[in-house]
């Protein structure tokens, strides 16, 4: 195993007034600290989602652990075959590799932290997901920046049965 030490010399300060904010309700992000800030250490956001809305599509990371706490509500998360249902101050931490989602419990809504350690410039990908809802680029423009952006989609049984059967393009 070896030691990651990032290389950062400040603290990272992110006032919420601050915060870039993409998309908006039922499925809103707010954009903390992306890797680049915080010398690879990790990315970070915090993403509101009302009456029961997707978050993100089975989809896992090759080098990152993905870590979830849910701040209010209540969420369903993908980990491996296994949907958890998380309530506020429950945390999930999902490794490197293992297929994993996220959406509002139906119904309820669901505000969470999410960060990946170490950290992968996440920003440019939350902006991409704008286009998209913005109809200035295709779902499937996805599936051409998995590599950059180490989000690789893919289909769950156990995540169709709960949550109705989107193929990787049309949720995020």
């Amino acid at each position: 195993m070896s030691l990651f030490i990032p290389k950062f010399d400040e603290s990272v300060v992110v006032r919420e007034a601050e915060a870039e904010v993409v998309g908006r309700a039922p499925a809103t992000v707010r954009l903390l600290a992306d890797s680049s800030s915080t010398g690879g250490a990790l990315s970070t956001q915090r993403v509101t989602l009302t009456a029961g809305a997707d978050g993100a599509a089975p989809h896992w990371h090759d080098n990152s652990a993905e870590m979830f706490f849910l701040l209010d509500g209540a969420a369903e998360v993908l980990s491996g075959d296994e949907v958890l249902t998380a309530g506020p101050g429950d945390l999930v931490v999902v490794p490197p590799g293992k297929p994993h989602a996220f959406a509002a419990v139906p119904g309820a809504d669901a505000d969470l932290l999410i960060v990946l350690t170490p950290g992968v410039e996440r920003f440019e990908y939350f902006r991409h997901l704008q286009r998209i809802a913005l109809g200035e680029a295709t779902r499937e423009s996805l599936l051409e920046v998995q590599e950059l952006y180490d989000n690789h989609f893919l289909r769950s049984t156990a995540w169709d049965a709960r949550r109705g059967g989107a193929t990787p393009a049309e949720t995020v």
